[in-house]
């Protein structure tokens, strides 16, 4: 899971960071609305938190952009405006969530999670296809009710895959939805092949059909249909 904050706070910045990213959650910020537009723009996110007042803009049009591009991000509204009219007006031009400063960081990553299960999987802490269950809250993964052994990062690759079925993902779509702004460091994505590469072989050793795909010239291919 890949999610930005908007917020120019530093300090709250840095803990909402901090506390995520203990949870294995990948995070990107913006501290003004150019960055964030910019972000916006470029990348896909998961879930998206956004503060209203921000030094350039408003939040509120953060949120009319991405009902423009048509992203598919979830959108929490996190600000200490408290007035019921920039609430309603929020929520009402795209925002699914609001979360009115100060709250708690255990809160704020429960309501992540929650929309994050809503938006790619229809609510369910279990994602089921064919002979394969997903355990979101627990990471268990289990084929044919057997659990499989798998890294974090081969976890969060499958994951993406079956949240991506049928959609053709290059290694750099994949690398910047699992490592975020850290892929700028990187010379080459060898490495996602690697993990592309032992995931499915761990797959497969259990019993599992050959559903992730190399597709030539492009990238991977969960194959819904194998």
């Amino acid at each position: 899971m890949k999610v930005l904050i908007v917020e120019d706070q530093e300090s709250l910045l840095n803990d909402i960071q901090e506390y995520l990213n203990d949870y294995q959650i990948i995070t990107e910020y913006a501290t003004t609305f150019q960055e964030a537009e910019n972000k916006i723009i470029s990348f896909e996110y998961d879930v998206i938190l956004i503060d209203l007042m921000l030094p350039g803009g408003n939040g509120l049009d953060l949120i009319k952009l991405l009902k423009k591009i048509k992203a598919k991000s979830a959108i929490i509204i996190i600000t200490a405006k408290d007035s019921l009219q920039d609430k309603i007006h929020g929520l009402d031009i795209g925002a699914d969530d609001y979360l009115p400063k100060p709250f708690h960081l255990a809160e704020l990553k429960a309501r992540v999670l929650a929309l994050y299960r809503r938006i790619k999987f229809d609510g369910d802490d279990k994602i089921i296809f064919e002979e394969l269950t997903i355990d979101i809250t627990t990471k268990n993964v289990k084929i044919n009710d057997n659990l499989v052994i798998l890294t974090q990062k081969e976890y969060e690759i499958l994951l993406f895959f079956i949240s991506n079925k049928d959609r053709v993902l290059g290694k750099n779509t994949i690398a910047e939805s699992l490592w975020g702004d850290y892929v700028d460091s990187f010379d080459h994505f060898d490495f996602i092949y690697q993990h592309i590469k032992n995931l499915r072989k761990k797959l497969q050793e259990n019993g599992c059909k050959p559903y992730i795909q190399n597709v030539y010239g492009s990238g991977y291919k969960f194959n819904s249909d194998c």
